[in-house]
């Protein structure tokens, strides 16, 4: 596949990791599993923040990391939007200066105007120029996703983007990322622990268990047909027969 994402990676210590998966631009993947199953690591592998012993990313043609001819592109060159689970904005910047920020490849003169086009396109007109402190949770994952947005990147990472929020928000921001989605048209890769939120928004499941990648396919189709008991207790569902 030349366009979208291909990941595979493998190591057995520190972080055990046997991992492989693909997501083609407009899809959704999330990688889903117990706590240490390596899905976070396995994000910050992608983005160039962890290298893993071996592996080959690509993403729309380009190598950003082949163990065996020594090729690793360092992050800032990777064309990777990143959302944290904490968001890490700015604390000393209002919102249009956070997404501003990630503009640095852009004119000046286009940076004010795309930064604002960003934050209207996750809800957030009329907010620009207040600091993250003065902002909700949900308020605050928005700018963090327009500042991601903001690197006009190839891939887009999100780490649990939602666990920080209530649920009704969750819900709201769920529907949100679907909209956000028809506006870009890119691989997104989802961690999350929440089984539901990913038959929700995920068109692909990638079930890890302590960095290993025991079952990739169609959300529905692992969810309806989980291929053995150990991708069963991975999802936490209940074991056949019990």
């Amino acid at each position: 596949m030349s366009d979208g994402l291909r990941v595979s990676v493998k190591q057995s210590h520190p972080i055990p990791l046997a991992a492989e998966f693909c997501c083609a631009p407009g899809e959704l993947l999330a990688l889903v599993g117990p706590s240490g199953s390596g899905k976070t690591t396995i994000l910050r592998a992608i983005a160039g923040l962890y290298r893993p012993h071996h592996g080959l990313i690509a993403c729309n043609g380009n190598t950003w990391l082949d163990t065996e001819k020594g090729n690793d592109t360092p992050p800032y060159l990777r064309s990777v939007g990143f959302v944290f689970q904490s968001y890490a904005l700015f604390p000393h910047m209002t919102a249009l200066e956070n997404v501003k920020a990630a503009h640095g490849h852009r004119p000046r003169s286009e940076r004010v105007d795309r930064a604002r086009s960003l934050l209207r396109l996750v809800h957030l007109e009329g907010l620009e120029d207040r600091r993250p402190a003065a902002l909700s949770g949900g308020q605050q994952q928005r700018v963090a996703i327009a500042r991601a947005l903001a690197r006009d990147p190839g891939v887009l990472l999100l780490d649990e983007p939602f666990s920080a929020v209530d649920r009704r928000t969750r819900r709201g921001l769920h529907r949100e990322l679907q909209e956000l989605r028809a506006e870009v048209s890119i691989p997104i890769v989802l961690v999350t622990h929440d089984l539901d939120e990913a038959a929700d928004l995920a068109d692909l499941l990638c079930v890890l268990d302590h960095g290993e990648s025991l079952q990739n396919g169609r959300t529905r189709d692992v969810l309806a047909q989980p291929a053995s008991e150990r991708v069963r207790h991975a999802l936490d569902l209940p074991l056949e027969g019990s």
